[in-house]
């Protein structure tokens, strides 16, 4: 699995994990993030069960385990946070934000020791030492409850399955083609996103923020002008498809 450094200030860093050669051939490859501060550290969609030991082999290296303290779930799907259990035992003293809606379903990976705290769905912040996070709604997108992270400081927004694409691991971390990356992500987002009226209300709340670059969870990162283009796209885009009208 490898990392990659999006940011880095006087008060905080980002990282991401991803691009995982060692993962099974049926599994989606998937980008999990970490902010880490002067003594806290945020796991972001930490990833499913089968990731667990390349991920914990990799984010020690870059921090020590007892500096976890926070951990995100954007919303309830197995290959953001079935890892839960595992990380529940490593972990001695953390907190998982996610949205109220799923808690008793992410509950169901495992969950004795860490704390759960739930987004409601207006959102809210994060401290983490003198770092400022906020929790972006973004509903219906594709989960009925599902929370986007904004650094403001950083000028990230990690966007969750919003902006994914199916890629391989070799693949380059940044879209570095817009119109050649618009086929790896299109039908995904036709199908699995359901509300056009969901989908226009994110992105015109979105575009009210000051973004360099768009972190989802699949796939490759956008950055600068490849953010408009991205939002211009998405708006445009006629969601929720079935796959007989796909074709």
């Amino acid at each position: 699995m490898k990392t990659y450094k999006l940011y880095e200030s006087s008060t905080h860093a980002w990282l991401v994990f991803g691009r995982d050669p060692g993962k099974p051939s049926q599994i989606i490859d998937t980008n999990q993030y970490m902010v880490v501060s002067k003594d806290n550290a945020l796991l972001i969609d930490p990833g499913g069960i089968e990731l667990f030991s390349a991920m914990l082999t990799t984010v020690i290296k870059q921090v020590p385990v007892e500096k976890i303290t926070h951990l995100f779930a954007s919303h309830q799907d197995p290959d953001i946070i079935s890892s839960l259990g595992l990380w529940d035992q490593a972990l001695e003293n953390a907190t998982l934000h996610s949205p109220w809606l799923w808690e008793s379903f992410i509950r169901h990976f495992g969950m004795n020791n860490i704390t759960y705290s739930p987004i409601p769905d207006e959102g809210g912040q994060l401290h983490l030492d003198d770092a400022m996070l906020r929790f972006i709604p973004a509903h219906y997108l594709h989960s009925s409850g599902n929370v986007n992270i904004y650094d403001p400081k950083a000028k990230i927004l990690m966007s969750g399955d919003i902006g994914a694409a199916l890629e391989e691991p070799e693949a380059p971390i940044y879209v570095d083609n817009f119109e050649a990356h618009i086929p790896k992500m299109k039908t995904f987002h036709q199908r699995w996103m359901p509300s056009n009226e969901a989908k226009n209300d994110w992105v015109s709340r979105v575009r009210e923020l000051d973004i360099e670059m768009l972190c989802p969870q699949h796939g490759r990162i956008f950055r600068g002008d490849d953010v408009g283009r991205f939002l211009d796209w998405f708006e445009s885009l006629e969601v929720g498809i079935t796959q007989k009208a796909l074709g």
